[in-house]
């Protein structure tokens, strides 16, 4: 793939000078879903798809980019003297949008630059192929312009840049698991204080099946954006009978305790999913440091009924996938992951029985839903590099 990736760098914009070749990966959240904006504690990996590019450094401001992924586009142009968002840019907005934010936190990137890219990511999977594509151009920027920036910087640069520029209130977590992958590793972040710890996932004889329902994720944005703005209030409303910072500041017993405050019935179940999904992946660390798979499976079940019942955040595909596969044996546990309406689940399955799941769940998934899903057994990668 990277030599066609070259090849098609030098069909548009010719074989002169040196060219740049990178790699940042995607991510799964294996636990801990919809708390990274409210301070809670993640359970994500990196993944071994991601997205390529090569680029090589212009002496003037332009900047030229062309996907692989979308060749219908063309070669897209614009300048580091326009850094706005644009429909007509398209994909490129979140290429402009790490320039720009890296410029507003004091980086002066001086040279424009030829890029082209293409991601093994499906798109709107939910596994952060916009989160991807940010990292990489931050790579980028850090080593082509030899910028003093390390990845955990990078990471917050990248999540201003989509926040800021692009208007998605993103926590920090799809960045940072992109930024700071390990291979066979999951790492368990703090979203409040970027406190994070690396735990080996030894899943003994256990597969990491993603499920993709090929859903397109239209409600996604303006939904998450919704469920942020009712943490929020919520937050404002508890502050005045509780000395918290963050809603995941508050343990269960804590929060049963003071819920009625909140008045709000909606909000309430808003509250409880974070609270209770900040104790579960907690646990889940814990019992995956312990060897203790079964136990983990059953708080991802958990995940997904809070993430459907209390947060209303998953649909008819994503509930289906995951009762299906409830359903299939050598299962012991599966969720939706990512912001939800459609995208991806999780499931933890036996390595002999991987075929059956894919084939049983696929079956019926159609005969249900009316088209396919796809498969993926899930690699864990590592950090953004240079080729």
């Amino acid at each position: 793939m990277l030599n066609k990736i070259k090849e098609t760098f030098c069909e548009k914009f010719g074989k002169d000078g040196e060219i740049l070749t990178f790699f940042a990966p995607g991510r799964i959240n294996l636990i801990g879903e919809h708390i990274d904006y409210n301070g809670g504690c993640v359970f994500p990996c990196a993944l071994t798809i991601g997205t390529y590019g090569v680029v090589r450094k212009r002496n003037d401001k332009t900047i030229r980019c062309y996907s692989l992924n979308f060749e219908k586009e063309g070669i897209i142009e614009t300048s580091i003297e326009n850094l706005k968002k644009e429909d007509k840019d398209n994909w490129v907005n979140y290429v402009k949008s790490v320039i720009w934010a890296f410029e507003q936190k004091g980086y002066k990137i001086e040279n424009g630059f030829d890029f082209v890219c293409y991601g093994t990511i499906p798109n709107g999977s939910g596994l952060s192929s916009s989160a991807s594509l940010e990292i990489l151009i931050s790579k980028i920027l850090i080593d082509l312009y030899n910028i003093d920036v390390n990845m955990v910087e990078a990471s917050l640069i990248s999540q201003f840049a989509e926040n800021k520029f692009i208007g998605v209130n993103c926590g920090i977590m799809d960045q940072f698991a992109i930024a700071m992958g390990k291979k066979d590793n999951a790492i368990f972040l703090n979203t409040n204080t970027l406190d994070y710890k690396y735990a080996p996932v030894n899943l003994n004889g256990m597969k990491i099946v993603i499920s993709n329902t090929n859903k397109k994720r239209e409600l996604a944005d303006s939904k998450y954006n919704e469920r942020r703005s009712e943490c929020e209030s919520s937050l404002e409303i508890i502050k005045k009978t509780k000395n918290i910072d963050e809603l995941a500041d508050l343990s269960p017993s804590e929060f049963e305790e003071i819920k009625d405050v909140i008045q709000n019935e909606t909000w309430v179940k808003r509250v409880k999913h974070v609270v209770y999904e900040n104790d579960r992946t907690i646990k889940a660390y814990e019992y995956l440091q312990k060897g203790k798979i079964e136990e983990f499976g059953k708080l991802l079940n958990e995940s997904h009924k809070s993430l459907k019942e209390d947060y209303e955040v998953t649909g008819v595909e994503l509930d289906t996938l995951v009762e299906i596969s409830w359903q299939q044996e050598g299962v012991i546990g599966s969720r939706m992951t990512g912001a939800g309406f459609g995208g991806c689940t999780v499931s933890i399955v036996k390595e002999d029985c991987v075929d059956n799941f894919i084939k049983n769940v696929g079956e019926k998934y159609k005969e249900k839903i009316g088209y396919d899903a796809d498969f993926y057994v899930a690699e864990i990668g590592d950090a953004p590099k240079q080729i």
